[in-house]
């Protein structure tokens, strides 16, 4: 394998970056060969900083806006420019690397960049698809979209009111992904961006599609769409922090924001599992009304927590961020702009994560067996709360009012069920530790995902 190219190409977003630099590692450390990690010219200086691995190199291909300013109500420009420019770039970025003697084998792109499956096609260049979806959310992309049997019609515009997949629970609406519901703010973007997804994976003679899974988490999920050849090779999240002997791995990831340095210390000072641990990821924004019952609730449960709060743009919103870090004691809580996440779900002190649930984050908490309380904002966020809830019984789902607030009060109720002494959390923390268990199996060397991992490679001509 030694003398195989692998690009791989993904969009500039904390849960696009994350899992395809962790997949271009566990590759270099199988002896895949040469690696080039690339996202848009912008997104690539927004990297805090670059990991250093032999045999991993760094390039860019452009969405159009390399200047990073993007117009702020029209998605389908910034979409169509993304692949008209993006192709161009990408069929140029294959050329270039081919003229320096660096011919590109195989190509692995992620969500939002479909055509790149036809920049390959057309350069006669084999490549896979990274799901950094749940395979859960994907397989119910897959039943609305594909050319057969699909149950999404263009011409109606109305999903169905529930999906039953075999070995998995009752999907209703609000358990789908959100963009393929009518009333969702990005389905008009997003849907025919999925559509392309399936019809490339389709058109292709020998598809192949990667997960960011393993087959004992989603069996069910992955056994849907098996005729996409799916290659269960996850969870792709920090090995550094999987492995308890090697904490102290410079490479773990690619952060976009600057980390706090205040938390590590605050955390050694708390109790074992006392902790409740506070992010909703990078790109959903709270109500400011919304942030105020969440502190709320966080006091009202008087357990410590920590929570993250990123740096908002405007000056009024900074001025009510700072009013929110006045309000809060550091003896009972402490608020950061950003975190090591998977520094902070392996310390002793954490004993539940208050989470959006998107994929990255989910598998994350599985994988340290930290159990959840899960505000799910938008995407495939909602499924892998179902999932959470109902599957793999981790945590809850917290429920909203009828304007979609999550009051002081269920935060309590919610925290109290998952970190109490009663037999619902007893049993959720069970859970969890169980599939930590699992997940690391799967993982480590001779697992499932290993194997998996290793057996791609080895095909590659």
């Amino acid at each position: 394998m030694e003398n195989k190219h692998f690009l791989l190409i993904s969009m500039p977003g904390q849960g696009h970056i994350n899992p395809m630099f962790q997949l271009g590692k566990c590759m270099i450390h199988a002896g895949a060969g040469r690696v080039t990690f690339a996202t848009t010219a912008h997104g690539l200086t927004q990297v805090e900083a670059f990991p250093s691995l032999e045999n991993l190199h760094y390039a860019s291909f452009s969405d159009g806006f390399d200047d990073g300013i993007k117009p702020n109500n029209d998605p389908h420009r910034i979409m169509a420019e993304l692949k008209r420019v993006g192709s161009q770039t990408l069929t140029g970025l294959l050329l270039s690397l081919s003229k320096e003697g660096n011919p590109v084998s195989y190509l692995i792109y992620t969500l939002l960049l479909p055509w790149a499956a036809d920049v390959a096609r057309d350069m006669s260049i084999p490549c896979a698809f990274l799901c950094i979806l749940s395979t859960t959310a994907f397989a119910l992309c897959y039943c609305f979209f594909e050319e057969r049997d699909g149950v999404y019609d263009s011409n109606d515009n109305r999903p169905p009111s529930s999906i039953e997949m075999p070995g998995l629970p009752l999907f209703t609406s609000k358990d789908m992904p959100s963009f393929l519901l009518p009333n969702d703010p990005h389905a008009s973007t997003l849907i025919p961006i999925f559509q392309h997804h399936i019809q490339a994976l389709e058109k292709d003679s020998n598809p192949c599609v990667l997960l960011n899974t393993s087959d004992c988490l989603e069996e069910e999920a992955i056994r849907l769409i098996s005729n996409l050849n799916p290659i269960p090779i996850g969870p792709l999240v920090s090995y550094a922090f999987l492995d308890e002997n090697n904490s102290t791995d410079s490479s773990c990831g690619i952060d976009l924001f600057e980390k706090s340095t205040e938390y590590s210390q605050w955390l050694n000072s708390k109790p074992k599992g006392s902790v409740v641990y506070v992010s909703f990821g990078s790109l959903a924004v709270l109500q400011k009304h919304q942030m105020e019952k969440i502190l709320l609730g966080l006091t009202g449960t008087c357990r410590p927590f920590l929570w993250v709060i990123r740096p908002s743009a405007g000056s009024d919103d900074r001025e009510f961020e700072e009013k929110i870090r006045d309000k809060v004691n550091e003896e009972v809580g402490l608020i950061v702009p950003w975190c090591s996440q998977m520094e902070v779900l392996t310390h002793e002190s954490i004993g539940c994560f208050m989470m959006h649930c998107g994929w990255n984050s989910t598998l994350e908490s599985l994988a340290t067996g930290v159990p959840v309380v899960g505000f799910p904002q938008f995407s495939d966020q909602t499924t892998n709360a179902k999932m959470v809830e109902e599957a793999w019984r981790t945590g809850v789902r917290a429920r909203v009012n009828d304007d979609g607030t999550l009051e002081a009060e269920e935060i309590e109720r919610c925290l109290e069920m998952v970190m109490g002494g009663g037999q619902r959390g007893e049993e959720i923390r069970r859970n969890a530790k169980k599939w930590k268990g699992l997940t690391l199996e799967a993982v480590m060397e001779g697992g499932s995902s290993y194997n998996n991992l290793n057996a791609f490679l080895e095909k590659i001509e």
